[in-house]
Formats: structure tokens, C-alpha cells, sequence
């Protein structure tokens, strides 16, 4: 069993950086891919950003590359998603998954473990 938790979220005018992160109980979390995922109201939730177990292969959805990048610390359990240029359709619920094939991928099946989510709200 994974227990995730994240941190970071809060309320930022457009433009602002916030910085997530998910802590990962475990000793197991080197083999797991990590993904973000984001849910805002009346929308599906989709697959922001993704990283393999061994940091060699990330996956960014469009509206997201340039700004956000993952990253993760295996000896410290840890996933960050670092995010620059922030703007009112990045609100929404953000969500840490571990996918323990390692492949860390966009789709929200694929994962096995999640955490509880935090809310990131970007102000015009």
C-alpha cells in the first residue's frame, strides 16, 4: 500500500508560480511512475504532466509544456510539479498518482494510487 499526499496548492494571480508536492509513503516509490492530474469543476479529469520511475521519460499535455515540469527525488520519496506562468484555466483540484508499472502515463487508469488532491486557484 502507497499512501500519497500532496502540498503546495493555494490561491496565486495569473501569472504567479506555485510549486506541488507529493510525499509518497514506501519503500517502493523508485519503481513507480508518477503522474498530476487536475480536476476542474464540470470537467474530466486530465493528466498534466507524468514522469517513468526513473526520471528518463516525462509527458506534458499541451496546454501545460513550456510552463509546468515534473520532477521527482527517489531517495526522498518525493514528486514536485513546478509551475510558472499560471493562468485562470490552470483552477482546478490537483491530484498525485503512482503507477507501478514505472511508465508513468497520461491516462488516469492506469494508476493504481492516489492522493487526496490540493486546491491550486488562479486569479485574473
Amino acid at each position: 500500500q502507497v499512501k500519497l499526499v500532496e502540498s503546495g496548492g493555494g490561491l496565486v494571480q495569473a501569472g504567479g508560480s506555485l510549486r506541488l508536492s507529493c510525499a509518497a509513503s514506501g519503500r517502493t516509490f523508485s519503481r513507480y511512475g508518477m503522474g498530476w492530474f487536475r480536476q476542474a469543476p464540470g470537467k474530466d479529469r486530465e493528466c498534466v504532466a507524468a514522469i517513468s520511475w526513473s526520471a528518463g521519460n516525462t509527458y506534458y499535455t499541451d496546454s501545460v509544456k513550456g510552463r509546468f515540469t515534473i520532477s521527482r527525488d527517489n531517495a526522498k520519496n518525493t514528486a514536485q510539479l513546478q509551475m510558472n506562468s499560471l493562468k485562470p484555466d490552470d483552477t482546478a483540484v490537483y491530484y498525485c498518482a503512482a503507477d507501478v508499472t514505472g511508465w508513468g502515463q497520461d491516462r488516469d487508469y492506469e494508476y493504481d494510487y492516489w492522493g487526496q488532491g490540493t486546491q491550486v486557484t488562479v486569479s485574473s
